[in-house]
């Protein structure tokens, strides 16, 4: 069990480094360190983040990746480090996050599915376990990703959905919303729709769509990226055109300011979901 480094610090290098490290090998050249062989292993995950300060590890706080990486440290009895395809925030849920580690694992993919899922909270699940070759990685190797965003609008909200939608019983010009989502599909500068600032703020989006299911509105969206807050930017976008406060072809004026203004405000986290990741 290896102690003079640590293991996260080993996998990034080997992320990092992996053409350099065959380029070394070629010339001849022999390694600093005989590592043994580190096997590259990918997590489908699912999980209710009502409860959880979003994906990322944060000191003195309760998170997704924390809460796995201390189940696997427990389990291959070496420190972890997951790596995601995105970063869900607080309260947002994931159907099929995908994330992969680096590490010495003996057991089978079966035998670490059940021990993960009998050491995990009741609110997160393994899916899958699967051994991937070593230049898998669950950001960089995505081609895209599909996020769901569902709101209520009967007039009374069930006791079991309140956790993962938006309840918004008040009247709204769905028609207006439909043509206002399929405005989205573009690539584009979306610091309108987002939180911060990015040094490459351009995505693709690859598919908007908001279906009408009777008391139910459902928005999703795949594109190539997201940036922070950004699915949920639109979708609050969506509801203030539903409301007659902006016009479909208004949201091509938003793009071009490249700046949040009052007519995309930001929708509540639970109502949510990162759907798939596809690769």
């Amino acid at each position: 069990m290896m102690t003079a480094m640590k293991v996260d610090e080993i996998n990034n290098n080997l992320n990092d480094n992996e053409e350099e490290s065959e380029s070394s090998s070629e010339n001849g050249s022999q390694p600093l360190l005989d590592l043994p062989l580190l096997e590259n292993i990918k997590l489908t995950i699912s999980y209710d983040g009502t409860d959880y300060h979003g994906w990322q590890r944060q000191p003195g706080r309760v998170t997704i990746q924390g809460k796995l990486e201390e189940a696997l440290m427990r389990i291959v009895g070496e420190k972890i480090s997951l790596q995601a395809a995105g970063r869900t925030d607080a309260g947002v849920h994931a159907l099929g996050q995908v994330a992969n580690f680096r590490a010495n694992c003996r057991l089978s993919e079966a035998e670490l599915l059940r021990a993960l899922n009998a050491m995990l909270p009741f609110d997160i699940r393994i899916l899958r376990v699967e051994r991937v070759p070593a230049n898998f990685q669950a950001r960089k190797s995505a081609r895209s990703k599909v996020y769901r965003y569902r709101i209520k609008t009967s007039p009374i909200l069930s006791p079991f959905d309140y956790r993962y939608v938006l309840h918004y019983p008040y009247p709204l010009d769905v028609t207006a919303m439909e043509e206002a989502a399929r405005r989205f599909e573009r690539e584009a500068d979306f610091s309108t729709f987002s939180s911060g600032q990015y040094p490459n703020p351009v995505r693709k989006i690859f598919s908007s769509r908001l279906e009408n299911l009777g008391e139910e509105l459902v928005y999703t969206v795949e594109a190539n990226g997201f940036l922070r807050y950004m699915v949920r930017t639109i979708v609050g976008t969506l509801i203030m055109v539903g409301r007659g406060r902006l016009k479909p072809e208004e949201i091509d004026e938003l793009f071009q300011q490249k700046k949040r203004t009052l007519s995309s405000p930001c929708a509540p986290a639970r109502g949510l979901c990162l759907v798939r990741v596809i690769y």
